[in-house]
């Protein structure tokens, strides 16, 4: 036996190595380092690692922001989907997915509405009065508006509704109107997202059945007197 082959398979007291053995024994203890630029979230097979996002957003999410967040390419989160989507239909599923104010989020199926609103409501009554929905209306359609010109086409004082729509958030603040200076409305994503509608260029079409602008401009260049009246309803002007 020569001297190399004793130095190697002699004992180390000092744990450290001897002749190059600290060296072998060094890479050994090293651990495998993944691949520069790999993550455990790129490597999620898609469908399901967006149907697992999707389940927990509270508000639609964005192409761009699923792709993100899930590390692939827009086209690649874009397609799958659609696919999800069309998935979904083909199955008859409760639930269904839509691409709803500019981003993707699930929705339950109209035909199931009744059931998912006696399990939610289970005996309240959550919804908007007739009077908040034509006021909802009139801004949707005229909007930016001021609060003058709401109540000027709908013939009554909308202060405590508009009040009640900012406070859901489905109306917000959009600068105010240079002659007056009165405070402009519009709709919120909220409004869109409620609606179901991708935008407002898929709001029904009922413009040509409201007054044109000009049509009350002579009512509302007075203004229309503000009452603070309660939040459910309205009062005749």
């Amino acid at each position: 036996m020569n001297a190399d082959t004793d130095t190697d398979t002699g004992p180390d007291p000092a744990g450290t190595g001897t002749s190059g053995g600290a060296g072998t024994g060094g890479a050994a203890e090293e651990e495998p380092r993944p691949p520069a630029g790999a993550s455990a979230v790129a490597e999620l097979d898609l469908k399901p690692a967006l149907e697992a996002v999707l389940m927990v957003v509270d508000e639609p999410a964005t192409e761009e922001h699923l792709a993100k967040v899930l590390q692939r390419p827009r086209r690649a989160i874009a397609v799958a989907l659609r696919e999800l989507s069309d998935e979904y239909a083909r199955q008859g599923r409760g639930f269904d997915l839509r691409l709803v104010a500019g981003g993707w989020r699930y929705y339950t199926r109209p035909e199931y509405a009744d059931a998912v609103e006696g399990f939610v409501l289970d005996g309240r009554q959550a919804r908007l009065t007739q009077a908040a929905l034509e006021t909802l209306a009139v801004v949707a359609y005229r909007q930016p508006v001021s609060r003058s010109r709401v109540s000027a086409v709908r013939g009554v004082n909308c202060d405590g509704v508009m009040r009640t729509l900012l406070q859901r958030g489905l109306i917000e603040e959009a600068g105010t109107e240079p002659e007056t200076g009165a405070i402009l409305y519009r709709t919120t994503n909220y409004f869109l997202e409620r609606m179901g509608l991708r935008g407002l260029d898929e709001l029904p079409e009922l413009a040509p059945f409201l007054p044109e602008a000009d049509a009350v401009e002579a009512e509302s260049q007075e203004g229309v007197p503000s009452f603070d009246v309660d939040d459910s309803g309205d009062s005749q002007t």
